[in-house]
C-alpha cells in the first residue's frame, strides 16, 4: 500500500476539487446535476463566509481523494458534529486506503473539535461505498428518510405557497 497523506485543501486545489466533483457526478450517475462553478466552489471554501472544508488526500506528488464537510448541530446533544458531503477516491487510486484515510481523519478531526457525530449518507445502489462503511463500523440508520426542497419547490415554500 503507498503512502495517503490527507491536507486542509487551499484555494490553488479548487480547480482539481472540481474536477473530482465532476467525477464524482458521473459516477453517481448524474453528470448533468453538477450546476455550480469553480468560482462558486472556491467562494464556498475560501470566501469571506466560509460554509465548508476540504481536505485532500495525496499518494505521493498525486491527488486521489477529497472529502468536503461541514458543520452540523445535534439538538438532543446539544453540541456540534461534522458533516460529510462528499468522499471521492479517483478510479485509479481506489482499494488503496485512501477511502479509509480521509475517514479515519474526519473522526480525528470530531473529536478533536468535540463534536458528538461524523455522518453522512450514500446511495443505497453504491454496495462498495455501503460495504466500505460497515467494515469501519458505521451504523447504518435505516429509519431515517432524507428530505429536499429545492428548486421550483423551494421557491414555492419560501413563498408561503402550497
Amino acid at each position: 500500500m503507498p503512502d495517503v497523506s490527507i491536507r486542509d485543501a487551499t484555494r490553488a486545489d479548487v480547480p482539481g476539487l472540481y474536477e473530482m466533483i465532476v467525477a464524482l457526478a458521473v459516477y453517481e450517475r448524474e453528470p448533468h446535476a453538477v450546476t455550480g462553478t469553480t468560482e462558486m466552489l472556491a467562494e464556498a471554501l475560501f470566501g469571506a463566509a466560509p460554509v465548508a472544508e476540504a481536505l485532500i488526500a495525496e499518494v505521493g506528488d498525486d491527488t486521489g481523494g477529497f472529502a468536503i464537510h461541514y458543520r452540523t448541530f445535534s439538538t438532543w446533544e446539544c453540541t456540534a458534529g461534522i458533516w460529510l458531503e462528499d468522499l471521492f477516491v479517483r478510479e485509479t487510486h481506489r482499494r488503496a486506503g485512501i477511502g479509509e484515510a480521509l475517514l479515519r481523519h474526519l473522526a480525528a478531526l470530531a473529536v478533536q473539535r468535540g463534536c458528538a457525530r461524523l455522518e453522512w449518507a450514500a446511495l443505497s445502489w453504491n454496495s462498495p461505498a455501503l460495504d466500505f462503511y460497515a467494515k469501519l463500523g458505521a451504523e447504518r440508520l435505516e429509519e431515517w428518510r432524507m428530505h429536499r426542497l429545492d428548486g421550483a419547490a423551494l421557491q414555492r415554500v419560501a413563498g408561503g405557497r402550497k
